[in-house]
């Protein structure tokens, strides 16, 4: 399946040269006679390298033929991750550059989805939003509980994250995977 530029959204996945590339920001330009000018930022899929590239009007682009995995997170022995297929229950390891954007927020027996391209695992992502327990954090002062003072807590993972006043060691919070920052306490 073939793009025209100006259905390159965010989060699109194209083949440029060969490789995958996802649309990271997409930015339309009207020229004159009706004709339009594509900027986008595209993050290669292989390497992590991030592009500007610009389509004219009726140029084609190619789709990237990625596949998508779920795998359960089982453990790491200080040098490869260890996953397994929930289906077949085949056990693998993958090296610390695939993993590395998502390891601080990785525990055993999560989910996660692999991105395969080509059959080779090419990128890992976890979902948008995911619950850590709060192994560390400072006491809050009797009446300093203003919801505006954040603090430094370190979760389960070893993962630091700024959180309100009012967490305690052993609170369970979501944390969004695509900034790092503090969501919300788990209810109940």
């Amino acid at each position: 399946m073939a793009y025209s530029p100006t259905e390159l959204k965010k989060g699109v996945v194209i083949e440029l040269d060969g490789k995958p590339f996802k649309v990271l920001e997409y930015n339309q330009k009207v020229v004159g006679r009706g004709g339009s000018i594509v900027n986008v930022k595209v993050k290669n899929l292989i390497d992590g390298r991030v592009l500007a590239k610009t389509f004219k009007g009726q140029e084609k682009i190619e789709s990237a033929e990625v596949t998508n995995q779920t795998v359960q997170y089982l453990y790491t022995d200080g040098t490869d991750y260890n996953f397994m297929d929930p289906e077949t229950f085949e056990q693998f390891q993958l090296p610390t550059n695939i993993v590395e954007d998502v390891v601080e927020y990785m525990k055993e027996g999560d989910n996660l989805t692999l991105q395969l391209f080509n059959g080779n695992v090419i990128n890992a992502e976890l979902p948008k939003n995911v619950y850590l327990e709060v192994t560390y954090c400072e006491e809050v002062t009797k009446g300093d509980t203003t919801s505006s003072v954040l603090k430094d807590a370190t979760l389960e993972t070893g993962l630091t994250v700024k959180v309100p006043s009012f967490i305690k060691v052993g609170d369970i919070i979501s944390v969004d995977t695509t900034t790092g920052e503090y969501r919300e306490r788990k209810k109940g």
